[in-house]
């Protein structure tokens, strides 16, 4: 670990797990498969999100136009590219080095301009950074402290911007279908990614959101669908789900 991480909400053996399949970031056959099928439904849900609150049009193409954006965790910059393509000014920070690493030579590959560092959000609140769009997708079930984190990302939020998390339930459903059926039966993520323990409910996160001064407006349930091999929104947040909060 650098010295950035310490002090932190980083959990030093989740970001240990995570470099060692850092350069399987874009190999959409690759140990990050799963994600990269999950994608589009988080990029339209954000998109979508946005173009709403900012009453942006979602068919030019340039909905995130003149907005700064921050994708925490970013990992390999599954999120950050696409997200630069659609007008953002866009920041992908991630403790993982390899991580890092593998995004600022995909990017330099894809002409997309993306910010990449070796940071934490902490870092960043306190060199007095902040966004209109902060996005934790995939995140808060990693990090050592969900509240400490939660009021890091809320502090990094500009007044009157947004920020998107993304997690698992602390649920029996999540535990047969995330840990059991996704790492050890059908191999869609690689085993030991996720513990159950520190998956985190609807409520526990939106209580954190407030005490950070936010306030959690939508919240949207994330399925899969064997028959079309594809995720798509719901209503059911027993598993997967997202919110967004003001």
């Amino acid at each position: 670990m650098t010295t950035e991480t310490q002090g932190t909400t980083i959990d030093p053996a989740e970001v240990a797990r995570f470099e060692k399949i850092a350069r399987t970031w874009w190999d959409a056959k690759g140990p990050m498969k799963t994600l990269h099928k999950f994608n589009p439904v988080r990029l339209a849900y954000i998109r979508d999100q946005v173009a709403d609150h900012w009453n942006r049009d979602t068919r030019d193409g340039n909905t995130l136009a003149g907005l700064s954006l921050v994708d925490v965790g970013c990992g390999g910059g599954l999120l950050c590219e696409p997200l630069a393509r659609l007008g953002a000014t866009v920041t992908g920070i991630d403790p993982a080095p390899t991580n890092v690493e593998v995004a600022k030579l995909h990017c330099a590959e894809s002409g997309v301009p993306v910010t990449y560092r070796q940071a934490t959000i902490e870092q960043l609140v306190a060199e007095g950074q902040s966004f209109d769009i902060v996005l934790a997708m995939e995140v808060v079930e990693h990090v050592a402290d969900v509240d400490a984190f939660v009021r890091a990302c809320t502090a990094a939020v500009k007044p009157g911007g947004l920020l998107f998390m993304a997690t698992l339930n602390r649920t029996m459903k999540a535990f047969a279908l995330a840990i059991v059926g996704a790492e050890y039966i059908l191999g869609w993520l690689p085993k030991g990614t996720h513990q159950w323990d520190k998956f985190v409910t609807p409520k526990e996160l939106a209580d954190a959101i407030a005490r950070g001064g936010l306030e959690v407006f939508d919240e949207k349930g994330v399925v899969y669908n064997p028959l079309s091999d594809k995720w798509s929104l719901s209503r059911d947040r027993d598993v997967n789900y997202m919110v967004v909060a003001k």
